[in-house]
């Protein structure tokens, strides 16, 4: 079957009809090739799982938007939030805002703070990275922040320990601007081909002296922590200070494609391959499939992924819930782990503990105490 080509005007894709025969100046992409470009996941910020805002934040970890993780070393205090504001007439509703609420102007050399996403090996080998044919990257997304000056934006192999930097500049306060970046190629070290995190895009929001003491190193090479992030303003240089950011896509190529846009599904889909949580809407809503009492304090149920996950889940998160064996008893859970039988397929066996009321060989599920009582699973990057 025949292929619809497209070419790229410089502003959209448009059909290449047949009588056109002056190519110059476009890029030419198979209709086949066209989808699946973005190799970043909810880069339109609008699945968020966790919640839409976690303040007095001082340690890294996922928090609100999924896939993308704040990290902070030491660097004041955030607030991280998904926020409905966008650019408008952009196609996007929502976008990932940290907050500085607590402020370090003078930074040691080791503080640092970022926003980042890792990319699995087995998403990136047509990259062809390591290789003679290793092709561009190109970043695009939208940004805003009351902040202006140079910002980093780095690429991180993490399997063969290897980084390159590059600067934009934010020019207006609280004004939306369009930043596109494009990473050389890299000939040397190819990803692993497996479900490990081997490429981290990472945003920079200031950093001290370890990582901005050399020269910014703009094209691949061996990680050399002082060149990292040359150049970075300091977002953390007073309370209030923030950084947003929507529309994120990283694809092949040295130009930026409009953003491709997913449904809801889609997007969620993704997400939950890494990360998936169960919430109630009223008290007494089951969580998870009946398990079985192996003590009076301790029990292992099951819960069922809406997909095989990334990996053998490995954190659980959870609030407001409790156990229950039907026409027997009830109870609060004291703690909730991956049981030690782990992960089959999309089943999860969690073990469960409470304080006493439990029985040997009795059935027993796990329901919410409240209404919003959820439990969270997950094997992130």
């Amino acid at each position: 079957m025949a292929k619809q080509a497209y070419v790229y005007s410089g502003t959209d894709w448009v059909p290449l009809a047949s009588e056109v025969t002056n190519l110059s100046g476009y890029q030419t992409k198979a209709l086949n090739q066209f989808a699946h470009r973005n190799l970043v996941i909810n880069g339109d910020m609008q699945i968020a799982q966790r919640g839409t805002s976690v303040a007095s934040l001082t340690t890294s970890g996922y928090r609100t938007v999924d896939r993308f993780g704040h990290n902070v070393t030491t660097l004041g205090t955030w607030t991280m939030s998904q926020e409905n504001d966008a650019p408008t007439g952009s196609g996007f509703r929502n976008s990932t805002k940290v907050l500085c609420t607590t402020a370090d102007a003078s930074p040691a050399a080791g503080d640092y703070s970022s926003i980042y996403q890792i990319i699995e090996g087995q998403n990136l080998q047509h990259i062809k990275k390591g290789t003679a044919s290793a092709e561009q990257l190109t970043l695009s997304f939208w940004v805003k922040s009351n902040v202006t000056g140079t910002y980093i934006a780095t690429l991180y192999d993490n399997d063969n320990t290897r980084s390159v930097s590059k600067s934009y500049t934010i020019n207006t306060s609280g004004t939306w601007e369009k930043e596109t970046i494009t990473f050389p190629a890299d000939t040397t070290g190819a990803f692993d081909n497996d479900n490990n995190g081997s490429l981290i895009l990472e945003f920079v929001l200031g950093s001290g002296s370890d990582r901005t003491s050399g020269t910014l190193q703009t094209t691949w090479s061996s990680y050399t922590a002082a060149n990292y992030a040359v150049g970075q303003v300091n977002l953390a240089s007073a309370i209030n200070n923030y950084w947003q950011v929507t529309g994120v896509q990283l694809e092949v190529g040295d130009t930026a494609t409009p953003f491709e846009f997913k449904t809801f599904a889609q997007d969620l889909e993704e997400c939950q391959r890494y990360y998936y949580r169960l919430t109630t809407v009223n008290s007494g809503d089951a969580l998870t499939g009946f398990g079985e009492c192996y003590a009076t304090t301790n029990g292992q149920t099951v819960s069922y992924a809406p997909q095989i996950m990334r990996a053998t889940a490995t954190t659980v998160d959870y609030a407001n819930i409790g156990w229950i064996i039907p026409s027997s008893g009830s109870g609060s859970i004291t703690s909730l782990g991956i049981a030690a039988t782990g992960t089959i397929g999309n089943v999860i066996f969690l073990g469960a503990a409470t304080g006493s009321g439990m029985g040997a060989g009795k059935v027993f599920y796990i329901r919410s105490t409240s209404a919003g009582g959820y439990i969270g699973i997950g094997c992130e990057l």
